[in-house]
C-alpha cells in the first residue's frame, strides 16, 4: 500500500483519485498465511454444517456491566444463536474492563453449550492501544478455551493484525475481523479507494471471516457490488463481471 497508494494520492496536481481494483499476482499472494484457518475449519469446531451460522451483536454497545453483558450473551445464546459478538466500541472501559467480559462471557458460553448440547462461540475484541496487549487478550480468550477473538484491522493497523493471524493459527484460534473506520476510506465516490481492495489486503493480512457489510438495514452498500466482493474473498476461482464489481 506504501506503494499503490501513497503519496500520489496526495499530489497537488490531482483533484481526486480512486482505486477500484487491484490485480495481484499469484506468486505475491504465496508469499502471505492469509486466514488462520477458513471456513471448513471453523464448521468443524462447532460441528454445524448444511447452514448458514447464525449470531447477533449484543446491545446496547456501551454502558454493561461485564455481568450484565455476560447475562445477554447467554440469553442469545441459549435462545438458539450459533455466536455472539462484542461490538467494535467495546474495549475495555471503566464501566466493563476486558478481563472482567472475558470471564462472564465464558461462564456464559458454557452454561449456555450444557443446557443445549451444541457448540457456542463469542466473538471477544482483542484490539487493543500494542500489539503485545493485544496478544495478551488473545492469550487470555485462549486459556478460558474460547474458540474465537476478534480484531478492528483498520483502526488496529495491517502489521497488528498479521501478528494476530499468526497467533491464532498456532493457537487454534478463530479470527474475526470488523472493518471500523473503512467508510473514512471508502465511501467517497471519487476519491480514496473501493472496500473490495481493502477486503483484499485483509484477506492477504489474515482474517477467518470479515465484516463486510450488508444490502439491507443501515449500512450504504449496493447488492450486487456487495456479493461480488463476498465471492472474491470467498470461492477459489469466481468470473470477471464488472456488473458485481468483479474486475480481476
Amino acid at each position: 500500500f506504501t506503494s499503490i497508494v501513497g503519496n500520489v494520492f496526495g499530489f497537488k496536481a490531482l483533484r481526486a483519485l480512486r482505486l477500484e481494483d487491484l490485480r495481484i499476482p499469484p506468486s505475491y499472494v504465496k508469499t502471505f498465511q492469509g486466514p488462520p484457518h477458513g471456513i471448513q475449519v471453523e464448521r468443524d469446531k462447532l460441528n454445524k454444517y448444511g447452514r448458514s451460522l447464525l449470531g447477533c451483536t449484543i446491545k446496547p454497545k456501551l454502558g454493561l456491566s461485564a455481568k450484565n453483558y455476560g447475562r445477554a450473551v447467554y440469553e442469545c445464546l441459549r435462545g438458539g444463536l450459533d455466536f455472539t459478538k462484542d461490538d467494535e466500541n467495546v474495549n475495555s472501559q471503566p464501566f466493563m474492563r476486558w478481563r472482567d467480559r472475558f470471564l462472564f462471557v465464558a461462564e456464559a458460553l458454557y452454561k449456555a453449550q450444557a443446557e443445549t448440547g451444541e457448540i457456542k462461540g463469542h466473538y471477544l475484541n482483542a484490539t487493543a492501544g500494542h500489539c503485545d496487549e493485544m496478544i495478551k487478550r488473545a492469550q487470555c480468550a485462549k486459556e478460558l478455551g474460547m474458540p474465537i477473538v476478534m480484531h478492528d484491522y483498520l483502526t488496529g493497523g495491517f502489521t497488528a493484525n498479521t501478528s494476530l493471524a499468526y497467533f491464532c493459527r498456532d493457537n487454534s484460534l478463530l479470527l474475526h475481523i470488523h472493518r471500523a473506520m473503512h467508510a473514512v476510506i471508502d465511501r467517497q465516490k471519487i476519491h480514496g479507494m473501493h472496500f473490495r481492495v481493502l477486503a483484499k489486503a485483509l484477506r492477504l493480512s489474515g482474517g477467518d471471516h470479515l465484516h463486510s457489510g450488508t444490502v439491507v438495514g443501515k449500512l450504504e452498500g449496493e447488492r450486487e457490488v456487495t456479493l461480488g466482493f463476498v465471492d472474491i474473498m470467498r470461492d477459489d476461482f469466481i468470473e470477471k463481471d464488472r456488473s458485481r464489481g468483479v474486475y480481476f
